[in-house]
């Protein structure tokens, strides 16, 4: 099978940039298939796929949050660690206003808004992840470390099991 070459994305373009070496991995997307759908699809352990997430404060102040595929936010846990009253997921076409991404194609680089961007610790620990690269279908790997370095993703411990 031919490697298919995915075209630009704004999250593709700021790796380039900073001469980040990624690796890409175009699926075929579907719709409410999320991280599992995606780690299934290309053969990938689901806790290696991380998953972008547009929230929001109690002030409707909007943050990123990188999460295993397998894993949901404690909200309530975020909150506590980030110092807010509460979090809470902003409704689809919010996340879409804020990140300048389709939601299912959100990634954290690039996006249209600076944002805070928290990072589930165990994600860090990880050598190597697959993160969604700018667009529905497709993902990025990349060590999770350029995440800290470009994003300055501040760790977290909020995850629970799906």
């Amino acid at each position: 099978m031919a490697k298919q070459h995915v075209s630009e994305t704004p999250a593709t373009q700021l790796l380039r940039a900073h001469r980040i070496a990624f690796t890409e991995h175009p699926y075929a997307y579907l719709e409410h298939g999320g991280a599992q759908h995606s780690a299934e699809v290309l053969g990938l352990d689901p806790f290696t796929v991380v998953k972008t997430l547009v929230m929001q404060d109690q002030d409707a102040k909007p943050l990123v949050v990188l999460m295993h595929g397998n894993r949901k936010v404690s909200t309530k846990n975020l909150a506590r660690q980030i110092g807010a009253k509460s979090v809470e997921a902003c409704a689809p076409e919010v996340a879409n206003r804020h990140s300048g991404y389709l939601v299912g194609g959100t990634s954290p680089f690039g996006t249209r808004k600076r944002m805070p961007v928290y990072i589930e610790e165990t994600v860090l620990a990880l050598p190597w992840i697959a993160i969604n690269g700018g667009r529905r279908g497709f993902l990025v790997g990349i060590d999770p470390q350029v995440c800290v370095q470009l994003l300055d993703a501040r760790p977290v411990q909020c995850g629970l099991p799906l």
